[in-house]
Parts: C-alpha cells; structure tokens; sequence
C-alpha cells in the first residue's frame, strides 16, 4: 500500500521498495541491486577534514554482496583520524542501510551508503563523528524526554567564468532571478540529486554575495533543509556538500564553502535551525509564544557558545567572518526575528491569520497546525564545521539548559530586542559575551568548558584532546588583528583554506 510519505518520494530506491529509507533491511538492499542490475557498491564516511571518503566494491556475486553487506570492511582509521594511533589503526565499517542512495555521477550503476565504524572489539568507536552525535541524542533524550531535530542552511559560492552579461548588482544578489543569477539551474540540479539521496529540501536560492574578480563570477547559493531528526540531519548535509561538489567538478565550476571568500564581500555560514518534538508535536512554543523548555534550550546555547565555536569555526578564516559589525554575530546573545544576535527566533507562523485565504479568497478558512513550523535557529558556525562535532555540541548544548540552575533567568539576561552593533546600543553590547576571535581562543573555551561535552560519555576526552590540539596549532591567536588591513595576506589565507570543510 502506498502512504502519504512514498508518494513522490525522490528517491528511487524508496519508490522501487516502498518503504521509507529507515525501514531498509539488508534483504532489501540486495533485492534492489539484483532487480535494478546494479554493478558496484561505495561505502561512504567522514574523515578527520570532515569530508566524505569512498571505498569502491565491484559485486563479484550474491554471496560477496551479502559478505560486505554484513561484516563491512576493514580501514586504516590513523589515516582518517590524527586521533588514532597506527599501532593500533585497524578499524571496521559498516553500512547503514537507511543511507542507500544511487550514485548520479557514476556510470556504472552504483549505490553509495553511508557507514559506521567499529573498534576491534566490534564496539562503535567512542570517537567516531556519527557514534559521537548518536550518544549526544540519546543524551537529550534521556535528560528531556524528546527528541532533537535540526537543519542546517547550506551556503556556498559557485565561480565561473565572468560573461559580463546581464551584470548581477554587487553584494544584492538576495533571491535574485535569471537571468542575473547565472547558478540558479546548476543549484536546482544539486537539489534534485540531494534528494534523490535522501536529502529533505525545504527550499533554494541565491544569496547575497555576488561579485567578479579577475575575470570570474562569483555567486553565493543557499539550500536549506527541513528539520529531520539530527542524525540524519547530518546524513543529508555530509552528503550535500558532496554531491555541490561533484556537480560542480563534472559542469567545470569550482565550488567553495568558505567562511570568507575574499575583503568586503559577504561570508558563508552553516545556520543551524533547531527544535524539539515529542509524541508528534513542536514543543517550541506554548500558547503561541515561546515555551519554556525553548527559553532553557537557548540558555544552554548561551553558556556554551563560545566553545560551540570548536566544532563550528573550523579554520582562521572564519574568524574573518565573525567580526563586530557584520551580520554574522559575535556577541552571547538571542532574540526574535534579529539577524544581529547569535540565537535568532525566526518567524514560526505563531499568528492565527489564514494568509493563505487572504491571498487566495476564493479557498476555504484553513485548519493547519502551524506551530510544527517553528525553530531557534545559531548563526555562528559555518562552512568549516565538522557537521557531525557542530551538531553533537548543539544538541549538548541545548540539553545543558535543562541541566543547569537559572537557565529561565540566564535567558532573560541575554535577550535582545535591538540592533546590537547600533551605535546607540554600545552600553549592552559591552554587557554581554563575546565570541573567540581565532582558532587558539575557541580552544581554550572548548578546553575549560569540556566537562559539559564529556557528561554521558558524549564526547570522548581522546576526541576532545584531538580538536583542541587541532585548532591551537592554527596559531593563530592574534592573526585577525596582524593583517585586517592588509587584503592581499587575507587574500592568501583564503586560498589556502579555500576547500575547507
């Protein structure tokens, strides 16, 4: 019987199954390969730089299929993983079969899953970044009572060649129709393949930044997703950026998901949008305005920003994009519909207008739970993260805020109705916390403020040790300030961290 949810399912391995990629099983994967004469097999996982990796299996048979299948493979994980040691780097992956996807770019006929790793003892790695995010849910869960559920806003800029017609208007690209946004087809396509593997698409545009330089055009995208359960929230952003990436290479634009991509132009953020849900329904708002459990899950983002920074703020170039006076924030703080502060509360529908008879009289009144819609949404990170480190440490986070006394209170002290980098509003400003200013700051805030991350055995010390040691040898602790008004040594940072991410 077919549901509500298969029906114009993108993927096609749902469509052929008909069954929700959650319910995949072993016996279906291998029905799907053998009706549909698939060829090949790729097992997909995140390394250390947090980009996707491939291993390549040609099917010989069905017994090798079901043997690859069902034991995984064996990887050197001290080439994946600095925090692994190679008298002891063997380790195991194994697919997760809800994650089965067909490649679009390979010829032969290709499905692609994502993995986990095991130790030798055939235990998930405590390290691992998709174990690390899971133990981080059950956490929340435990500790709430709901579930957690995110999205991220995925941006990026496509460069080719500048063909100097119908000229976009600089820094004005916001929403922009062809034929000045010359990437609107290329984004389109990427959203198609995304959700041919899964991805839950909310929507595509263009966004601000558009400039050329040196004979190329540069255009900033944004595809943002619906909020889905975390886990697979980051599933469905890992293999976004990679499938950007692919189509990119194949149509010969060079893709970038750079905090900063060059002086005086717009940066681009990984926005996170969040929210709760239990039994079926939105615990972000009560009565219409924001819940209580919301205010707490704020508060625990408040305390914990600076070092949330640690898995979101990967390089020294995004602290090229987090500075005062910008739209990206810097300082502690939250408020509604304020794109200055560091928690934003967007637009969540809490209105009981029918703007959809207003607009259309000849519709009947409409009976729709708007609530569902809304979500708190962190500004800072971006395109640097590590997805599944940045996600563990939100859902961390907005767990904390329940933990912790006076979150009610602590969120109240930090709210903001204003512009905050108003000339007028300098007094507050100076009252609140700021964000790290480098790479070596944002360790030393993960390092005192580790403890919080360490609760449950969330993140393990080992991982923790890895990413400190890791941004500290950025060296970086007064680089901002040693070359801001120089945009040629700007200019090479940006090359050198250009593929971040």
């Amino acid at each position: 019987m077919i549901t509500e949810h298969l029906i114009m399912n993108a993927n096609p391995i749902v469509v052929a199954l008909q069954k929700p990629a959650a319910e995949f099983t072993k016996a279906d994967i291998m029905d799907y390969i053998v009706q549909n004469q698939i060829r090949m097999v790729n097992f997909m996982y995140p390394g250390g730089d947090g980009k996707l990796k491939t291993l390549n299996f040609v099917i010989n048979d069905l017994a090798y299929l079901d043997e690859i299948l069902t034991c995984g493979e064996r990887v050197d994980g001290s080439s994946l993983f600095s925090f692994i040691q190679a008298d002891s780097s063997d380790l195991y992956v194994v697919p997760r079969f809800r994650t089965a996807f067909l490649d679009p770019f390979s010829e032969i006929p290709t499905i692609s899953m994502l993995c986990s790793f095991f130790d030798k003892d055939g235990r998930p790695l405590e390290s691992s970044p998709e174990h690390t995010l899971h133990k981080a849910a059950e956490a929340f869960r435990e500790v709430t009572g709901m579930e957690f559920q995110a999205m991220g806003e995925l941006e990026y800029y496509v460069i080719s060649d500048d063909e100097d017609v119908f000229p976009a208007q600089d820094q004005r690209g916001y929403h922009e129709s062809a034929p000045y946004a010359k990437a609107n087809e290329f984004r389109t396509r990427c959203m198609q393949y995304i959700a041919q593997a899964g991805g839950q698409i909310k929507y595509g545009h263009s966004e601000v930044g558009n400039f050329s330089l040196d004979g190329k055009n540069y255009e900033q995208n944004e595809i943002e997703f619906l909020p889905v359960n975390v886990e697979q929230a980051a599933e469905q952003l890992l293999i976004a950026k990679w499938v950007i990436r692919n189509l990119g290479y194949q149509l010969g634009y060079n893709v970038t998901f750079a905090p900063k991509i060059t002086t005086g132009k717009a940066g681009s953020g990984l926005h996170i949008h969040m929210r709760m849900m239990k039994d079926g329904q939105n615990q972000m708002l009560t009565n219409g305005v924001l819940s209580e459990a919301a205010r707490k899950m704020i508060a625990g983002m408040m305390v914990l920003a600076p070092s949330i920074t640690a898995f979101g703020n990967k390089n020294p170039t995004s602290y090229f994009r987090l500075v005062p006076n910008q739209e990206a924030p810097t300082s502690v703080c939250w408020g509604d519909r304020n794109r200055s502060v560091l928690v934003r509360v967007p637009l969540g529908w809490a209105v009981e207008a029918d703007m959809c008879k207003s607009a259309n009289p000849l519709e009947l009144m409409a009976d729709y739970n708007t609530s569902i819609k809304q979500t708190v949404e962190m500004r800072s990170p971006d395109g640097s993260a590590d997805i599944y480190q940045l996600l563990a440490g939100l859902c961390v986070a907005c767990r904390y805020g329940f933990e912790i006394d006076g979150a009610l209170k602590l969120a109240e002290k930090t709210y903001v109705n204003m512009n905050i980098h108003a000339a007028e509003n300098a007094d507050r400003l100076n009252n609140l916390a700021q964000l790290p200013d480098s790479c070596v700051a944002s360790a030393d805030y993960l390092n005192r403020q580790r403890k919080a991350y360490e609760e449950y055995g969330v993140f393990s010390p080992a991982m923790i040790d890895g990413i400190v040691e890791q941004l500290r040898a950025f060296d970086d602790k007064n680089l901002r300030k040693t070359i801001e008004d120089y945009p040629e040594e700007i200019q090479k940072l940006v090359t050198r961290y250009f593929h971040c991410g």
